[in-house]
């Protein structure tokens, strides 16, 4: 009886736990659409505003002030990793230890990066970047408020950790959304200025990035008792194990900016800034895509922590599935047309296109599309603090992008064979993540296989069909395109629904989608 009783509270509690992943996703996707529409006009007018040559400089020169953040970045995984766990405890006091620790770990490490930057970063970016000698005095002037803004936004993410943790999506859209908006107005304010445009963006972001910091700041200590620090709260064991903890995800970000920045670097000293361009639109529009899947893993990633550190394992396996699953179907929603129909989409958003551009975009989606599943199982991983032996293997594997990509440009060959790279190493990556982490939290790698991999591929290999051959058939043009995106959003819904999900989950959409049309037709 008793077991029964605990079977059924445990069903209550993940029904209530899927309604709130629901209800947060939907927030977040809500602020996605406005999010994507404005990036996508923002890059668009200042690419054309600064120029392809300025829009690479400052793509690479931001590129050198990243490399700093993977201490930043491993930090805030550690913050919010802990604040979960506290919250699924329910440990208010423990919770007011972590945030006032929090704090004061990123401020040492704002001072890390600030000795970093100021020395080694000045130098590299003087002496190794290649850069227009009469841009050098921007490029100086663009680095310093680029260090500064990403200062600003180390000791603003205990903040936004909390927010994230404490489930409060709205909030976050509303502020995430206040920040674009922002963005936006400084685009407007460019075009009506006579001064170096490359520098006045560079300070704009400055200004703007200590505002949304204040708003963050402000929320937290209205809403969260722990942000209210009257006193601080110093542990130093604590301080110990956040700073271990994060020293392991250390190393993962630090492979990350390899991937990203350092070949940013390594493409801009063999092929120049011009190339350095289309790398970064690449990384914008792989930006976006992330950010479409992305919305569901916040929604999703801090109840795979709590399912954790209330030792409901079963739920956290479910979880993992079914992030994982819906991470490779929503990704593959966007990816089939934007792979297909990348020439002429570019030609649409972007009245210039820098040479390399097509074939960077097709290269990054694919890695996009491989890499969509990661985000779970990372957060599985983490949840259980035994991250050290993972991340050293992952990192390894991760690092050799680096090398390979600098042999290969020695040797003569062209920049988008970095991307080629980084999709086999990615592809690696996310099996020994699979294989890894199986063992670690305990689910069945037979059934991750057949419920997750098998049902994703299958999906996606039959969803490519018609729009493969309407992409052969049909003349190059904007009507090709919008023919080609609606039929590859339709076939990929109706396979994901078919066969992608399993009966369960089938079930449940259809029956979310029943209850929504009885309710719009009364």
């Amino acid at each position: 009886m008793s077991e029964q009783t605990s079977n059924m509270q445990q069903s209550v509690r993940s029904n209530a736990n899927t309604k709130r992943i629901a209800k947060n996703t939907l927030v977040l996707y809500v602020r996605m659409f406005i999010m994507l529409a404005i990036s996508l006009y923002t890059s668009r007018v200042i690419l054309n505003m600064l120029g392809v040559d300025d829009y690479g400089i400052y793509n690479v020169v931001g590129g050198v002030v990243a490399v700093l953040s993977f201490l930043n970045a491993a930090m805030a995984g550690a913050t919010q990793r802990y604040i979960n766990i506290a919250l699924g405890k329910r440990e208010q006091e423990q919770l007011n230890k972590i945030l006032s620790n929090s704090i004061v770990l990123h401020y040492i490490i704002a001072l890390i990066i600030l000795v970093l930057a100021e020395t080694v970063g000045v130098w590299f970016v003087n002496t190794c970047l290649i850069i227009p000698i009469e841009r050098m005095n921007a490029v100086n002037w663009v680095y310093q408020f680029s260090v500064f803004s990403f200062l600003v936004g180390i000791i603003q993410t205990p903040y936004s950790a909390s927010i994230i943790a404490h489930e409060k999506m709205t909030a976050y859209a509303w502020i995430t959304l206040f920040d674009v908006f922002m963005k936006l107005i400084i685009v407007f304010l460019l075009l009506f200025v006579n001064v170096d445009k490359l520098i006045l963006y560079a300070v704009l972001l400055f200004v703007g990035a200590n505002i949304t910091r204040l708003v963050y700041v402000q929320y937290c200590k209205r809403h969260f008792d722990e942000c209210s620090i009257s006193r601080w709260n110093i542990d130093e064991k604590l301080m110990k194990s956040m700073f271990s903890f994060s020293g392991w995800t250390i190393l993962g970000n630090l492979s990350y900016m390899g991937h990203t920045q350092g070949i940013a670097i390594l493409i801009n000293m063999f092929f120049g800034v011009t190339v350095n361009a289309a790398q970064g639109i690449a990384n914008q529009v792989n930006g976006c895509v992330k950010l479409f899947v992305s919305n569901f893993t916040i929604a999703l990633n801090p109840q795979i922590v709590k399912t954790y550190a209330s030792n409901e394992i079963e739920t956290m396996h479910s979880l993992i599935f079914r992030g994982c699953k819906m991470s490779i179907l929503m990704v593959a929603l966007f990816v089939i047309p934007l792979i297909l129909e990348t020439p002429t989409i570019l030609d649409m958003w972007l009245k210039i296109v820098p040479d390399y551009t097509v074939v960077f975009v097709r290269l990054i989606l694919l890695v996009a599309f491989f890499e969509s599943f990661s985000s779970p199982l990372v957060t599985a991983q983490g949840a259980t603090g035994n991250i050290k032996y993972y991340q050293m293997l992952l990192t390894f594997i991760g690092l050799l992008h680096l090398p390979l990509t600098w042999f290969l440009f020695a040797l003569g060959y062209d920049a988008y064979y970095s991307q080629y790279i980084y999709l086999f190493i990615v592809i690696v990556m996310q099996i020994v993540r699979v294989l890894w982490i199986s063992r670690s939290v305990g689910f069945s790698l037979l059934a991750f296989s057949r419920d997750v991999i098998l049902r994703c591929v299958l999906a996606v290999i039959v969803a490519l069909i018609i729009p493969i051959i309407l992409h052969l058939l049909l003349p190059n043009g904007v009507f090709t395109v919008l023919v080609v995106c609606v039929v590859s959003v339709v076939c990929m819904a109706l396979c994901s629904l078919f066969i992608g999900f399993n009966h369960s989950e089938r079930t449940t959409v259809l029956n979310m989608l029943i209850k929504k049309l009885n309710i719009n037709s009364k």
